[in-house]
């Protein structure tokens, strides 16, 4: 078992209305697809995966051998009983966004960031149409998540590249804790070859299985907002392995932080002066939300929504 895989071949043509149905059901059951097909060269994605790897060699192994998930885990092998190493995860991670400084690109290798800003460009167009199915999916206008995820400004693109190296003692470290993730759409390029990506589905780690030039889908918890709940983001985690360097690049298509996040109108169904599906979710800015979830992100995700509200209140 594992999640839907959606072919989007033929998204613009006699297919469509088959595709757009296959999202739609991804979307209300687990919260997580694959895509195939979905128009982004795989010329570009070998080349992505070359740099990557390339980067993690020349630039950031050293460094990953002397962190402290190595240097904790080595000590809980020293010891007689190796105990369960909470509150860090098996990552090497390099954050990559529009903010950034210029500088701060990494030299080596020399087409780093070239190939990571062509993959970015790909991304981002393919992150927007996806958004625009899924704004006609649930009977909105088209435009309508693009517009509510930018606010008036532009949304928030962010890209995180991971790798997870091979660990001695997988059963006693996550690669990432289980979370559910705080922004909008997330489309992932994940390791062909290394599985450990898992998703909550109904009670039971489901494997996302690792499919070559596939983009895997993720609903984040802004869009679970703004739904209304009709799609929730899920729970993931990462496993490592003993063998294999396990690669990914996630790149989150995020709101702006001073864009409101609220359920959308017409999902919060009105019969003359009473409604009869309520907002459960309250009116808040994304940047407030983003405050709570970095010190919540491994917790569940209620009581950040709770504190929205709170918020709300005691700003009116």
């Amino acid at each position: 078992m594992g999640v839907p895989v959606i072919d989007m071949k033929n998204i613009d043509g006699g297919d469509r209305e088959v595709i757009m149905a296959e999202i739609a059901k991804a979307c209300e059951s687990t919260g997580f697809f694959q895509l195939l097909n979905h128009g982004i060269e795989h010329e570009l994605m070998d080349r992505v995966k070359k740099v990557c790897s390339e980067h993690y060699k020349l630039n950031r192994e050293q460094s990953f051998n002397a962190s402290l998930p190595v240097r904790l885990l080595s000590n809980a092998l020293d010891s007689d009983n190796a105990d369960k190493i909470e509150n860090v995860d098996w990552e090497d991670v390099i954050q990559i966004h529009e903010m950034q400084e210029t500088n701060s690109w990494p030299s080596q290798p020399s087409d780093f960031k070239e190939t990571i800003q062509e993959f970015r460009n790909k991304i981002f167009s393919l992150t927007e149409k996806l958004l625009e199915v899924i704004s006609l999916n649930l009977g909105l206008e088209k435009e309508y998540l693009k517009e509510a995820f930018a606010g008036g400004e532009k949304p928030f693109f962010g890209t995180k590249v991971s790798h997870y190296p091979p660990c001695p003692r997988p059963d006693l470290i996550k690669g990432i804790r289980a979370h559910t993730d705080a922004g909008g759409l997330i489309l992932l390029y994940q390791d062909d070859q290394v599985s450990g990506l898992q998703v909550l589905d109904d009670g039971t780690w489901v494997d996302v299985q690792p499919i070559p030039y596939a983009i895997v889908v993720d609903i984040g918890d802004q869009l679970e907002a703004i739904t209304n709940g009709k799609y929730t983001s899920a729970w993931h985690h990462i496993l490592p392995t003993k063998n294999g360097n396990r690669f990914s690049v996630a790149s989150f298509y995020n709101p702006s932080y001073n864009a409101k996040v609220y359920p959308a109108s017409q999902l919060t169904a009105q019969t003359g002066d009473e409604l009869s599906v309520y907002p459960e979710y309250p009116e808040y800015l994304f940047g407030d939300y983003m405050q709570v979830y970095s010190h919540q992100k491994y917790e569940a995700k209620e009581p950040r929504f709770e504190a929205m509200r709170i918020v709300n209140v005691e700003c009116q």
